[in-house]
């Protein structure tokens, strides 16, 4: 799972533009290479994303979904007493155990903070958004380790640090479609 901040936007902010790569076991989903274009206001996105997920692993909610901020991209995500579920628009991309979720999403937003995220101006509301919302999952994420409810399905395995594709602008090349049986 990989989070992507757009390139050439001009100067920093909350609003910028940027897409999500998963990969799993059963597929992968991306919001690169669709028209229309599916590229999202990724720092609002993720905060969404971050607060979506927080609700499956803490029990409060047994399915969610996510839609990307200012566009059509979609995922979403079962619980059932062994694992989560994850889908996109094109089918299943993951079947993993909670930690391991967990452990991916918080993973990918904290490297894009990394990152990133010091462009954005301190005074812009998104940014704080952001830092809240990703304090918030790390509590929830050593939770969910602590519990350990993590089976090893190892649904994002080695597929995890795969390539994301590459994104130019606007325009992102299409994803290898590759078939898990």
């Amino acid at each position: 799972m990989k989070f992507l901040l757009r390139p050439d936007q001009g100067d920093p902010s909350g609003f910028d533009l940027g897409d999500m790569f998963w990969r799993g076991e059963l597929g992968e989903v991306a919001s690169v290479g669709h028209v229309p274009d599916q590229g999202m206001m990724i720092w609002i996105s993720i905060t969404d994303l971050l607060d979506s997920v927080h609700e499956l692993l803490t029990g409060r909610s047994g399915n969610v979904s996510f839609i990307g901020a200012d566009c059509s991209f979609r995922m979403s995500f079962k619980t059932t007493r062994e694992a989560v579920s994850v889908r996109g628009p094109s089918g299943p991309v993951a079947r993993v155990g909670r930690a391991e979720l967990a452990e991916v999403v918080l993973s990918a937003a904290e490297e894009l903070a990394r990152e990133h995220l010091s462009g954005v101006p301190p005074q812009d509301g998104v940014a704080d958004d952001y830092v809240t919302a990703l304090e918030r999952f790390r509590l929830v994420a050593r939770a969910t380790r602590q519990e350990g409810a993590s089976l090893p399905l190892s649904g994002f395995g080695t597929n995890l640090n795969a390539t994301p594709p590459q994104v130019r602008g606007d325009h992102a090349s299409p994803l290898p479609v590759r078939r898990v049986e």
